[in-house]
């Protein structure tokens, strides 16, 4: 059930696609496998986002079934994304959230750390009046970034894949002025190293091949 409150959860997604996602997991998985896990992990992310009004944004576009079953069982609004890099298109996204609601977190799959907790946290900082809110990732990125203004120096001449994303962004935060608070440190699932991190995810069966 949907909490009453007036702002919005972004869940960006790649279609589980063998072969297309998860590839650095492939030799760990194999092509089906790591795909299987995507979509777990994207069912577990929009079960924890369940209390509030979540738009799922899809790639390469929203026809593929898992988000067709996303929709219809979590009943969750499908939305494709737009721009020629993922920071384009993560700013797109914001701006069209942010045009209908006062603030929003967006937020990968790719997080098992990630927490209701911690959407929960984000979001009230937010309500309180911060500017933003970042979820600092391990490998020197971010599994969640929040705000109340869509900025586009924050999506822009960024580093994208790199362990400079959270610097460069805390950096350009604070030379926009911004308010802005920090969720703890988290945990991606990108490597097959970071497999035995998660034992909780073999133990019921999510990486069988």
């Amino acid at each position: 059930m949907t909490v009453a409150t007036p702002g919005r959860v972004l869940v960006f997604a790649r279609a589980p696609e063998p072969g297309a996602t998860k590839t650095r997991l492939i030799p760990a998985l194999g092509a089906e496998g790591a795909a299987r896990l995507s979509e777990r992990l994207l069912r577990r992310t929009l079960d924890l986002a369940r209390e509030f009004k979540v738009e799922l944004w899809c790639t390469p576009s929203a026809d593929h079934p898992a988000f067709a079953r996303s929709q219809r069982v979590m009943n969750v609004v499908l939305k494709t994304q737009r721009g020629a890099d993922l920071g384009l298109r993560m700013l797109a996204g914001l701006e069209s959230a942010l045009a209908e609601a006062p603030w929003a977190l967006l937020i990968g799959t790719d997080c098992p750390e990630l927490t209701a907790a911690d959407l929960h946290q984000a979001a009230g900082w937010l309500e309180g009046g911060a500017d933003a809110v970042l979820g600092p990732a391990a490998d020197g990125g971010y599994y969640l970034i929040g705000l109340r203004r869509a900025r586009s120096a924050l999506f822009t001449g960024v580093s994208w894949g790199t362990e400079r994303v959270l610097e460069q962004t805390r950096a350009r935060l604070t030379a926009a002025g911004c308010r802005w608070q920090e969720l703890p440190v988290r945990r991606d699932l990108d490597r097959p190293e970071d497999l035995n991190r998660f034992p909780w995810l073999r133990e019921r069966g999510g990486l069988a091949c």
